[in-house]
């Protein structure tokens, strides 16, 4: 499609610098109607606030700024949770599974607005111009992609920042000397950039902005109770909630224990190697607890095939093939595990450390008196010596054959296969 027949675009939209002079290098370049769609997934007032007039001042000829915070965490979160997906053993997947959902929106404004391309601010040396391009072609396979950072003059910040002052776009809420790259939502805070970049450096202290810092976290301890149904998190203390307004209230008695931080050198899809300060205080709460209420319920064939499964589906999530057939099928073989994980899990947060220090389900597949070491009356302990012998045959069997081969293959001869070959 050419330039001239493209009238309509729909930019996915933060208000951030990149974002900011995407709307004017559009209508320049391109000389069309510009929808600027923010996803509220719980950025903070900090990034939202007047977002829709700041789209408009900057030329954008509509602003829609939709709150998805509920569905992000119900329908996206929650069955990330459910699966025990984590990205290389640490990543909680924050920035990735925010992806799909605010994509997902911005194909149905799209639609809606009868526009003819869409377009992100996504750089070319990211992962994040993945997990939006493939959820595009998920609802649109035809619509065009407009990704400016692969093509236009602009090559750093301060071309960037050049660019918006020569347009007399005013840079609200945009640190001209911003050191770092964040990304920020209801599960976590990302960090990358600045001295991060050295994977040997330590991340300064200013990097962290929603965990406080373990050396002033409280000497003592504090111990909550998380309520789960059907492997859905629905209380915290006895108090019910939604899934948005529970994972605000973990962050929160997160934060104050330093719970959440990890830094990881990661391997992005792009192929290189990144480093990245990730906080997810609630997130890291809400793990450790479903896993302890899955350990009670949940025979040990099914837990382990599906703790087999949890690194395909945050591979998934993080390479951007969220919306396809095999998530599909992950997440109906995880469904069908969660009808019991149903119960309360009591934990101690104390510096960054969850610790689990109890759990219970009326659907429990753990019976004291068959775990007991004391007497008891419903396991025959003799019956273990013939499970040995039956379990372990085969190690038995090529054991013998060691020690007695040279006695047994005595006057063996081997047949003549010769004659079966083919000339």
């Amino acid at each position: 499609m050419s330039h001239d027949e493209i009238k309509t675009i729909v930019l996915a939209y933060s208000g951030g610098l990149d974002t900011s002079i995407i709307i004017p290098w559009l209508k320049e370049n391109y000389g069309c109607r510009v929808i600027a769609y923010a996803g509220d997934v719980g950025q903070g007032e900090g990034e939202l606030a007047g977002l829709e007039e700041r789209a408009l001042e900057t030329g954008a000829d509509k602003a829609i700024v939709e709150d998805l915070r509920e569905e992000f965490c119900s329908e996206y979160i929650f069955p990330m949770m459910q699966a025990g997906a984590i990205y290389e053993r640490r990543y909680l997947l924050g920035t990735s599974i925010a992806r799909p959902v605010i994509a997902k929106h911005l194909m149905e404004v799209a639609e809606a607005e009868g526009a003819d391309a869409v377009a992100h601010g996504c750089t070319g040396k990211g992962n994040d111009q993945v997990r939006f391009e493939l959820t595009f072609k998920a609802f649109n396979p035809k619509i065009p992609v407009i990704a400016p950072w692969r093509f236009w003059d602009i090559r750093s910040r301060e071309d960037a920042i050049n660019y918006a002052k020569e347009r007399g776009i005013a840079l609200v809420n945009i640190d001209e000397k911003k050191i770092y790259s964040h990304d920020r939502n209801l599960w976590h805070l990302s960090s990358e950039g600045g001295e991060l970049e050295d994977p040997w450096e330590s991340a300064p202290d200013s990097v962290f902005e929603i965990t406080d810092d373990l050396r002033q976290a409280p000497d003592k301890g504090e111990e909550i109770i998380i309520g789960f149904v059907s492997g859905v998190p629905v209380s915290v203390n006895g108090e019910e909630m939604s899934a948005a307004t529970l994972i605000t209230r973990l962050n929160d008695l997160g934060r104050v224990h330093g719970v959440g931080r990890v830094d990881i050198v990661e391997n992005r899809l792009v192929g290189m190697k990144s480093r990245g300060v990730y906080e997810t205080p609630g997130g890291t709460i809400l793990y450790v607890g479903h896993h302890e209420i899955e350990s009670l319920v949940l025979d040990a064939d099914t837990m382990h095939f599906k703790n087999q499964l949890a690194p395909k589906y945050a591979e998934l999530i993080y390479n951007g093939l969220y919306f396809t057939p095999l998530r599909e099928a992950l997440d109906a073989f995880v469904r069908e595990t969660q009808h019991n994980v149903t119960g309360e899990v009591r934990l101690l947060l104390y510096k960054g450390n969850v610790m689990v220090r109890g759990r219970r389900s009326p659907y429990s597949l753990y019976r004291e008196d068959f775990a007991t070491f004391g007497q008891d009356d419903v396991y025959d302990q003799s019956d273990a010596e013939g499970f040995i012998n039956l379990y372990g045959l085969p190690i038995k069997v090529r054991t013998l054959i060691e020690m007695e081969g040279g006695e047994a293959m005595a006057g063996y001869k081997a047949p003549n296969y010769s004659k079966f070959k083919r000339d």
